[in-house]
């Protein structure tokens, strides 16, 4: 349930690392906490941010949640269909549902593989 191909933030975005671009969503795990999602607010193209920095907010029917950034860097293209289908996250949290691009600054840092992401969930699921 939780792709080997990406990298994971412990506040529960996903990153794909291709070159310099990084493609930025929220995890399986956090779309499922949220429920179905009504809202998403997402930064500017052009916008930038540090690691760990808020860029952004979902919300649903359930609860509000503020997203990280899990890499610095400058904002390169955002998600746009998701403005009218913020349900594409619930339904492809890994694929149509991804939120935004950037264009890395420096090397990612403190970012998890797959099996340490697992163990994160694990942890606060119980």
């Amino acid at each position: 349930m939780i792709p080997d191909d990406l990298l994971y933030a412990k506040s529960h975005e996903w990153v794909l690392i291709e070159g310099d671009i990084a493609t930025v969503g929220i995890t399986d795990f956090a779309q499922e906490q949220l429920g179905d999602l009504t809202f998403v607010e997402l930064p500017e193209v052009g916008d930038t941010f540090e690691a760990g920095s808020e860029m952004g907010s979902v919300e649903s029917v359930k609860a509000a949640s503020e997203i990280y950034s899990p890499v610095s860097g400058e904002v390169i293209e955002v998600n746009e269909s998701l403005e009218d289908n913020p349900e594409k996250v619930n339904e492809e949290p890994y694929g149509d549902g991804w939120l935004l691009k950037f264009k890395i600054k420096g090397t990612p840092e403190g970012l998890l593989d797959a099996d340490e992401y697992a163990t994160v969930v694990e942890s606060e699921a119980h």
